[in-house]
Order: C-alpha cells, then sequence, then structure tokens
C-alpha cells in the first residue's frame, strides 16, 4: 500500500490528518509518521514527499538480505563500521528502511537526535533488494535511487531479481545537486561486483550472496 503526501492513509487518525494542513508539510509528514502505529509485517518510509507504507519481503527476499548482511558482518568484523538492517535512516525530515547498510557501530557516532533510528550522514553504503510489483520496483530502482543520492550516501547497492536476466547495479559518486549519481554499474548475477570505497571497500557481492544465474 502507497499514501502519498496529498491523501490520508486508512490507518491514520484524525488528529495525525491534521499534521498535513500544517504550514511545513515536510514536518507535517514527518510528525505522522512518528504517529503511525502499523499492522504486524508492515513497514513505513518517507520518500521523495511520501510515506510508502509496504509488506515485508517474501521469503527469497529475506534470503539474499540474510545472505548479505551475514557476509558483511564477517567482512567488517574487525573494524569500527559493522553490517545494520532493519533500522530507519533519517535525513532531512526522510525516513528508508534499507535492506542493509553499513555504519559505525558506536551508537554516540550514528544515533539520530530523537533516537528514531541512523542518521543518513553516518551510513557509507546502502543495499536494497528488489522485491515483486511495478511499485516496489519503482521505489527502489527510482525514488530510493534519488533520495540516497540526495543524502550524500557514498555506495548504493541494488540486488534485482526482476531486472532482465537478474542483475546487480553499483552506485558511486553521489551528486546530491543532481539526485543522482556519477558512476553506474550493472552487471548480471554470476559476475562478481567489488565494492570500490568505503569501509566495505573490497567487498564482493557474487553469486553467494545473490543466487545464481539464470539460463
Amino acid at each position: 500500500m502507497t499514501a502519498l503526501a496529498h491523501e490520508r492513509p486508512e490507518i491514520m487518525s484524525e488528529a495525525d490528518a491534521e499534521f498535513l494542513n500544517a504550514s511545513d508539510p515536510d514536518e507535517g509528514l514527518w510528525q505522522v509518521w512518528k504517529a503511525m502505529e502499523l499492522p504486524e509485517g508492515y513497514r513505513a518510509e518517507i520518500i521523495e514527499g511520501a510515506i510508502e507504507v509496504s509488506p515485508t519481503g517474501r521469503f527469497a527476499h529475506a534470503q539474499v538480505v540474510n545472505r548479505l548482511r551475514d557476509a558483511l558482518a564477517i567482512f567488517l568484523k574487525d573494524g569500527e563500521y559493522g553490517a545494520w538492517n532493519d533500522t530507519n535512516v533519517l535525513h532531512a525530515r526522510r525516513a528508508w528502511i534499507p535492506d542493509g547498510l553499513v555504519a559505525p557501530r558506536e551508537a554516540e557516532l550514528i544515533e539520530d537526535e530523537d533516537g528514531l533510528g541512523i542518521k543518513a550522514s553516518a551510513v557509507s553504503m546502502v543495499v536494497e533488494v528488489v522485491s515483486p510489483g511495478k511499485s516496489n520496483q519503482d521505489r527502489d530502482r527510482i525514488r530510493k535511487r534519488r533520495e540516497y543520492a540526495r543524502a550524500g550516501i557514498s555506495v548504493y547497492v541494488l540486488i534485482d531479481d526482476y531486472d532482465g536476466q537478474r542483475a546487480v547495479t553499483l552506485f558511486t559518486g553521489p551528486r546530491p545537486d543532481k539526485a543522482d549519481w556519477e558512476d553506474i554499474h550493472r552487471v548480471p548475477y554470476g559476475t562478481d561486483v567489488t565494492v570500490p570505497e568505503g569501509p566495505a571497500k573490497g567487498f564482493v557481492i557474487g553469486e553467494a550472496i545473490t543466487g545464481p544465474k539464470r539460463g
């Protein structure tokens, strides 16, 4: 389910709805998002001026996410950075829940001022694993691609079962002013992708994480 900024979600109370009429729509959405009580198995994000509510991923999605996190945790085990998932990343009254991310382990370095999640400025890499359905695919391929660039996150990895024969795309060199990336490198499953910079530099995303290529 997706709730646009100018619409009232079914799960929004009368009091919450009043926030959407505030003079600052970003602040209004932020207050609504903080007050939302979701059914079990759903999560809410603020993406490009809209609150988007979506179900948690299917089993195949969870498999890839878990393999990714386990591999990242081993790769980063001796450093100051760790592998995180299932937590809010916050930037300028936006809230995202990446499938995986790399950030420092120490809370004082990453926790946002309200204690609601990790501030985007502390995140060096985010990963999304695409789910079925056009809305889910557009969210990760287009809307979140732009949002992560706006936040200046150094590396965005997109693992996409629904891109042709399945592909991994690596975005680096964020351009916050353009909401885009300097370098975009896309390869089919079965070809290793190596993270080129940051704490996860040298980390390889290959078949051990994505599963094998088709055909």
